[in-house]
């Protein structure tokens, strides 16, 4: 079971790789009514500017991808709302902290226990997204927030999500196009909708094989033809940039992979090599060009958790 991911942005996300251990107390960093919990699950995350969680794998396998969503459009609370409030930087980090499944995560998150505040990106832009999260087993969830409501497409038949439009109607774009054939004609620009039905019908068509180095050689060749080159993009659309990074999650083995489009090599954490009932945090800083290879497990360094971007609930 592996979950491949791309983040497209404008320039720079600013992103390093860090670990976070078992018992942190957290907040939703959303104002006096934010969630609050302490992590059960250790995890390895991807950072947007040391100040979000936008992608991971926890110690259990889980994995979560926050992608940009510019429809998304979150709640307005009502006078007597009992909801607790959560920034959209803590929102993928608090699943990571908290389940092992996908069943555990929806059954619980379908209560709404908290819904998610929007805030604007440390370059300027509206912080909207949504989350996509699978687990070993195959099973995958995504969540949005339309017309200020929370979505949840539950289904382990859902294995692609890209930007935009909203997932509904990213299945029934990909719909259309099942019907055309895909090795008759595939779209090809850099628009999301377009990814969608390559990388969907790629994916379908990858080789089902227990050999490691052909699935993960399998899921990096769909989510590079998914990702974007440079100098294509709109510098007022974040979600139609080239593509600076991409993961890979091992769910079963338990490596998390990250490769920069910037640099030579793909490097690797081997989450046994992690001790995720250690004290602190650490940090592999990824953002201004440093090359690693193989298992960076011990390179590591111990660093203050990065604080997630502070929102403000409507009054």
């Amino acid at each position: 079971m592996l979950t491949g991911r791309s983040m497209d942005w404008v320039k720079t996300a600013g992103s390093n790789l860090w670990v976070f251990p078992r018992g942190m107390q957290r907040d939703g960093a959303a104002g006096l009514n934010s969630m609050k919990w302490q992590s059960k699950y250790g995890s390895i995350v991807t950072s947007f500017f040391d100040a979000a969680t936008v992608d991971g794998m926890n110690e259990k396998g889980l994995v979560i991808n926050v992608l940009y969503l510019a429809e998304s459009i979150y709640p307005t609370p009502t006078k007597n709302d009992k909801r607790k409030t959560m920034s959209i930087a803590a929102w993928g980090q608090y699943v990571l902290d908290s389940f092992t499944t996908v069943n555990e995560a929806v059954a619980e998150l379908s209560k709404e226990p908290f819904y998610v505040v929007l805030v604007n990106t440390p370059d300027g832009h509206p912080g909207t997204g949504h989350l996509a999260i699978s687990d070993p087993t195959g099973d995958s969830a995504i969540f949005e927030y339309i017309n200020g409501k929370l979505v949840i497409h539950h289904d382990s038949k859902y294995q692609v999500m890209t930007n935009s439009p909203t997932f509904d109607k990213q299945l029934a774009i990909n719909a259309y196009w099942q019907d055309v054939g895909g090795s008759i004609f595939l779209p090809g620009t850099s628009r999301a909708a377009d990814r969608f039905v390559r990388a969907s019908y790629y994916t379908s068509n990858l080789p089902q094989t227990a050999d490691p180095v052909m699935s993960i050689a399998g899921v990096f060749s769909v989510i590079r033809n998914a990702s974007a080159p440079f100098g294509v993009g709109d510098a007022t659309k974040p979600n139609i940039s080239a593509t600076l990074w991409r993961t890979l999650s091992d769910q079963k083995a338990k490596v998390y992979y990250y490769e920069s489009t910037t640099s030579p090599n793909i490097f690797w954490i081997e989450a046994k090599d992690i001790d995720f009932g250690a004290k602190d945090s650490t940090k592999l800083a990824v953002d201004n060009g440093q090359i690693y290879s193989g298992n960076a497990a011990k390179q590591f360094v111990s660093a203050a958790p990065f604080k997630f971007l502070e929102a403000t609930p409507a009054a």
